[in-house]
């Protein structure tokens, strides 16, 4: 079958891709920056595509020219520089189901329980618009709810229960007597692959039999991580405003967070199906970590993602503070290159350099630009090394001078750069 895929370089899509270009079918892959994932997984044909901006019936039809089936991976948590969700979970759904009328392939749409009442938030009500207007289109199709997907690899919600297991000492944790019900990532593979052959169709809650608590699935992935057990201490929710205010902000530049309003609401009422009527099998989390035995990468990951939005902020201050503190005193911040040139040159010098270190700065905090800001930061800091040794060289004998603090600033740089990309 002409299978085409929504949010292929995703988690779940990634996995779903390559599940059924193994079944044998032609599959194309849909993402924003499908580069990477070509290399990947160079059987799938990758194309370029930013659901947001696909709100017409008209911006489908090329694309479900000869298609038997489209599956539907894509999804946001929460709105942000990077993420529209009425636009991405609901319009563009819309309009893909209108473009289809006319050849009717398969929808398969991974969705998520709405019902409760975290369904008023924009991330389940944009699942729910689209999944009651694919229900009632005529057109074939199955919606698939899962609980929390665990796998080999981690994002969102998944990349924080590692992060949470690998704290030092103790596990601070919110909500840790709430529910969560999980399964595999390859359990909505094959549930995917089984719609495609024509065996499911219909609205399906997937999940594995067993309900653990919050505390007892973090407890789970830091014995999978080959740490030892550790004390939880249970916080208070107000206690945690004051990170999801910070994650919200992180959000409006771009930044996914899962520490955003909607994951802690939906938290606070516990991940559990509805329904299990459908006969699907699903694997436990013990059984998903234990088929996938983590590595020391695995250990490196979940210690660094906590570290990583320090790292962002610490040299977003750094470089903000060595642009703004000079402007305060501009003639003695310009004294150093008095010796070799006149002082209206020194002080537009000083002056211009300042606004380079304020610029990335600021550009390090907005995601679409923290890629170019890390790669501005290392060509600056040559720079600056460069010039200083060679116009100042004394400069080096200074232990608390400005060129020996560059260096640990080009580490951290290196190491941001290291750790940015979400998948």
């Amino acid at each position: 079958m002409n299978i085409l895929i929504l949010g292929a370089t995703g988690f779940i899509g990634s996995v779903v891709a390559a599940r059924l270009a193994a079944d044998g079918h032609a599959v194309t892959g849909l993402g924003r920056n499908p580069a990477r994932a070509r290399l990947k997984q160079p059987a799938i044909d990758w194309r370029r595509a930013d659901l947001s901006r696909m709100t017409k019936p008209e911006d489908w039809e090329n694309l479900l020219k000869d298609r038997h089936a489209v599956v539907n991976c894509a999804g946001a948590l929460q709105d942000g520089l990077s993420d529209d969700l009425a636009a991405t979970q609901a319009d563009a759904m819309l309009a893909l189901y209108a473009a289809a009328k006319r050849s009717r392939p398969l929808i398969v749409q991974i969705s998520a329980r709405t019902a409760g009442a975290a369904g008023a938030l924009p991330f389940l009500a944009t699942k729910r618009r689209a999944d009651e207007a694919l229900a009632a289109s005529g057109l074939p199709h199955l919606i698939l709810r899962p609980a929390l997907v665990l796998g080999r690899n981690a994002h969102g919600g998944s990349s924080l229960l590692r992060a949470l297991a690998a704290f030092p000492l103790a596990l601070p944790l919110v909500h840790a007597e709430s529910p969560v019900e999980t399964l595999s990532v390859d359990d909505v593979a094959e549930a995917v692959s089984r719609a495609v052959a024509g065996d499911l169709r219909g609205d399906i809650d997937l999940a594995a039999g067993e309900v653990l608590t919050l505390a007892e699935l973090v407890g789970l992935h830091r014995q999978w991580l080959g740490l030892p057990p550790a004390r939880v201490f249970s916080l208070a929710p107000w206690l945690t405003r004051p990170v999801t205010w910070l994650a919200a902000m992180a959000g409006l530049l771009g930044w996914r967070s899962p520490l955003r309003s909607t994951a802690m609401r939906v938290m606070s009422e516990g991940i559990r199906s509805a329904k299990r009527e459908s006969g699907l099998g699903a694997t436990s989390a013990a059984a998903t970590l234990a088929a996938n035995p983590s590595g020391v990468q695995d250990l490196w990951f979940a210690w660094l993602y906590l570290l990583k939005p320090l790292i962002i902020s610490g040299l977003s201050a750094f470089w903000l503070l060595s642009g703004l503190i000079p402007l305060l005193s501009m003639e003695r911040a310009s004294t150093h290159f008095l010796p070799f040139m006149p002082e209206a040159a020194a002080t537009a010098l000083t002056f211009a350099t300042c606004l380079i270190d304020v610029a990335l700065g600021a550009a390090v905090l907005v995601r679409p630009l923290a890629k170019r800001a890390l790669l501005g930061m290392l060509a600056v800091s040559l720079a600056y090394l460069a010039g200083g040794s060679l116009l100042e060289p004394a400069l080096w004998l200074d232990p608390l001078g400005p060129l020996v603090k560059v260096l640990p600033s080009v580490l951290l740089t290196l190491t941001a750069l290291a750790t940015l990309d979400e998948r």
